[in-house]
């Protein structure tokens, strides 16, 4: 049986980051060498403090990471020091955290999406195709979210929204609504409407689960790439 991947999951305290160790702890595949968190609590020595990454790096082959964008940043510039694979969730980054990351890129192999589910990458997909085709009808985009979420936006919407322009080579503006309430996990709707029609392209999370496999997938996959920028689309070949 081939060795496990060996990860090492940043913002391992959080939502994302409890699932991912958890799916990954039940995959053969994968070995879980180091957890890291901002403040971890003092009793648990199994979960470093983020001054500790390069500690924990040092056993890796892969970083996961799904905490703040500014802990991001700095996880995945330790990564590019350990000359080790990053996987990054996170979402909210300023313009010029993202031109921090393209740089680190040019390191080390980077895999970066707003959004792990293939499902919403498949969405996005079948969105681009429907716009360029439709090219003359109104856009708007709705997602939802739990009430936690700090970013609204959602970086899905804004992701799908570029995709949008791209499509129709435009850099006009696409209309998003944001919603943040209740234990919603996530929700993303794009609306073309034209004459007499309208069609809604729709993409529900129903557990959290489907972003930490996404990204566990996405560990397996960086690992054998070269440096670069690299997303689900390279990955789902879409």
């Amino acid at each position: 049986m081939p060795k496990p991947l060996d990860i090492v999951v940043c913002g391992a305290l959080g939502r994302m980051g409890s699932r991912v160790t958890e799916l990954a702890a039940r995959d053969k595949r994968l070995r879980v060498v180091g957890r890291v968190d901002k403040d971890p609590a003092p009793a648990d020595g199994a979960v470093l403090g983020a001054s500790r990454i390069a500690e924990a790096l040092a056993r890796a082959d892969v970083l996961v990471d799904f905490s703040l964008p500014e802990g991001s940043v700095q996880a995945v510039a330790a990564a590019a020091k350990a000359q080790v694979a990053a996987v990054v969730g996170t979402t909210g980054f300023t313009t010029v955290q993202a031109a921090q990351l393209r740089s680190l890129s040019r390191s080390i192999p980077l895999f970066l999406a707003p959004n792990m589910s293939p499902g919403v990458n498949v969405m996005v997909h079948l969105c681009r195709i429907a716009c360029s085709i439709l090219g003359r009808y109104e856009l708007s985009i709705a997602e939802s979210h739990h009430s936690l979420k700090k970013d609204a936006p959602s970086g899905t919407a804004l992701s799908l929204a570029k995709q949008v322009q791209e499509a129709r080579g435009t850099s006009e503006a696409v209309p998003i609504v944001a919603q943040r309430m209740g234990d919603i996990i996530g929700e993303h709707t794009l609306t073309l409407a034209g004459p007499h029609e309208r069609i809604e392209i729709t993409h529900r999370a129903h557990s959290r689960d489907v972003f930490a496999r996404g990204a566990l997938e996405a560990s397996l996959w960086i690992r054998k790439q070269k440096p670069g920028l690299y997303g689900m689309r390279d990955m789902l070949r879409l």
